[in-house]
């Protein structure tokens, strides 16, 4: 990302964020257990699998929790994807033994208008983007630089052409966002659908950066009956995938969104750090550490440090709303005693 310095991590020991794997792996699948059987009243799990390690190690834990013969795996592609991550979680899901079903959204996409709507806004900046570019959103976040601010470009890429970069309106970045939450919020469609016909529950797979950070589309992928490692840094993630067998060419697989066209992955969309750094620097952060020991430890200036305290907590806020329930008038004492006062 432009602006980002790498981290040599020197006194701060990854071991922080070290888990207990056979206990982090048993009080998972036994939380899992109790929360699909006696809180949810479901008999089984469906989990999305986009071939990316949040949701391959999801699916290992429900596999450990109720069983394979009890798990769906469900693969969404649309056109824009990798065709990489259908294979990818085909091959984790015949491993698992569980059961898995190949949904194409495509189609309800088109009808929902996902890319005309999309590539209508696309056009305003990009007057000549046609039939066979692809886009994708980049976010200068401005790395560790303490005086940089946000800003959105969109890359564009016509048919054997290089990759432009155009700096991206309000109003033409949100309509493009808009446009492709679409896919997020279909398929959590087609997760319930599942769910439903088979009496399961949905599993949402957020790692904790992007639960804590509300990296997520409301009522898209931030919407399950479960997030079983919501708790747990991208690192520990990594460290249960190992543990549970998930095959390398997942785990060394860059985070990406498989949203647009274009290649796009989580940190230069989002995140203002490479994630095995801002792993860290969150877990300080959510430790009280003060900025200046942390940036001794990371080999940083304590300007630096700040620079992502304020961004870590900037997007809490700004993102807060994304984990609300919806608002009432009123209480309904009822409603809230059935759900132990969590709604």
């Amino acid at each position: 990302m432009p602006g980002t310095k790498e981290i040599t991590v020197t006194t701060m020991p990854a071991e922080r964020l070290h888990l207990d794997l056979d206990r982090a792996t048993r009080t998972i699948a036994d939380a899992l257990r109790t929360q699909v059987g006696e809180v949810l009243g479901r008999s089984g799990l469906v989990v999305a699998m986009s071939g990316g390690v949040d949701s391959s190690v999801c699916a290992g834990l429900a596999v450990q929790a109720v069983g394979a013969k009890r798990v769906l795996g469900l693969a969404l592609p649309e056109r824009d994807s990798d065709p990489e991550s259908l294979g990818l979680a085909r091959e984790w899901a015949a491993t698992l033994g569980i059961e898995f079903v190949v949904e194409d959204i495509t189609p309800a996409l088109e009808g929902a208008g996902c890319y005309a709507r999309r590539d209508a806004a696309v056009k305003r900046v990009v007057p000549a983007y046609g039939a066979g570019w692809r886009c994708k959103l980049v976010l200068d976040a401005g790395g560790l630089a303490p005086d940089r601010l946000h800003v959105c470009h969109l890359a564009v890429q016509a048919p054997e052409g290089e990759i432009e970069t155009v700096r991206l309106p309000s109003r033409e970045f949100r309509e493009i966002v808009a446009a492709t939450n679409f896919k997020q919020r279909v398929r959590k469609m087609m997760e319930y659908y599942h769910a439903d016909r088979l009496h399961y529950a949905v599993v949402g797979t957020p790692n904790r950066l992007e639960y804590d950070q509300g990296f997520f589309v409301k009522g898209g992928d931030g919407l399950a009956d479960v997030k079983p490692i919501a708790h747990l840094y991208k690192s520990q993630v990594f460290q249960l995938a190992e543990h549970l067998g998930v095959p390398a060419g997942i785990r060394g697989r860059t985070p990406t969104t498989d949203t647009y066209s274009l290649p796009q992955t989580q940190e230069e969309f989002f995140f203002s750090l490479p994630l095995r750094e801002l792993d860290l620097v969150l877990e300080a952060r959510n430790s009280g550490r003060a900025a200046d020991e942390v940036a001794r430890d990371l080999g940083l200036t304590a300007a630096q440090v700040e620079r992502v305290y304020r961004d870590i907590d900037w997007k809490r806020r700004a993102t807060q709303y994304l984990h609300l329930p919806p608002l009432l008038v009123e209480p309904v004492a009822e409603a809230d005693a059935r759900s132990g006062g969590t709604r």
